[in-house]
């Protein structure tokens, strides 16, 4: 008899790459001409990011730039929580929050997903933020993988210690 194997389902970003694509998204900010004279900046406040400019289109615009070197580092923009744009005094600010983790709803929905639809003999188990996905089939852990990445949740999702 087979020795189980299993893998892990997080949703984690490298925060190194968040850091890059903020520092470059600040410089393109700095450098652009149609940012030129909109007092438009990005930089992190605490463990958020803060975009500030003079209208609520170029601060948006600093969202999609920021959004744009996110994607460009591989970080999924479904880990950016950014809020709606809101005016303070003379700027306009957007706050966003990068989401680590799966939420223990989510973590069942996955689960549901692997027992109803998937292969038998997978067992699904919640520990903290993460879900531990075991089979002694290593095939059958294959097909939960491609399962669970064909499916459009609201959060990233990575498959990570498969052993």
């Amino acid at each position: 008899m087979a020795a189980e194997s299993s893998f892990d389902v997080v949703s984690k970003v490298d925060h190194q790459e968040v850091d890059n694509a903020l520092n470059q998204a600040a410089k393109e900010v700095r450098q652009r001409f149609d940012f030129k004279g909109t007092d438009a900046a990005i930089a992190w406040a605490g463990e958020a990011v803060a975009m500030e400019a003079v209208s609520e289109e170029r601060v948006k615009a600093v969202l999609d730039v920021f959004q744009s070197k996110l994607a460009r580092r591989g970080v999924s923009l479904k880990a950016l929580d950014a809020g709606e744009p809101r005016s303070s005094g003379k700027l306009w600010k957007i706050t966003a929050t990068i989401k680590e983790g799966i939420k223990t709803e989510d973590a069942k929905k996955v689960s549901k997903l692997v027992r109803d639809e998937g292969p038998k003999g997978v067992k699904c188990q919640i520990q903290g933020e993460e879900l531990r996905v075991s089979s002694k089939s290593r095939d059958h852990l294959q097909e939960v993988q491609k399962m669970i990445k064909d499916q459009d949740y609201d959060f990233a999702v990575q498959f990570v210690n498969y052993r």
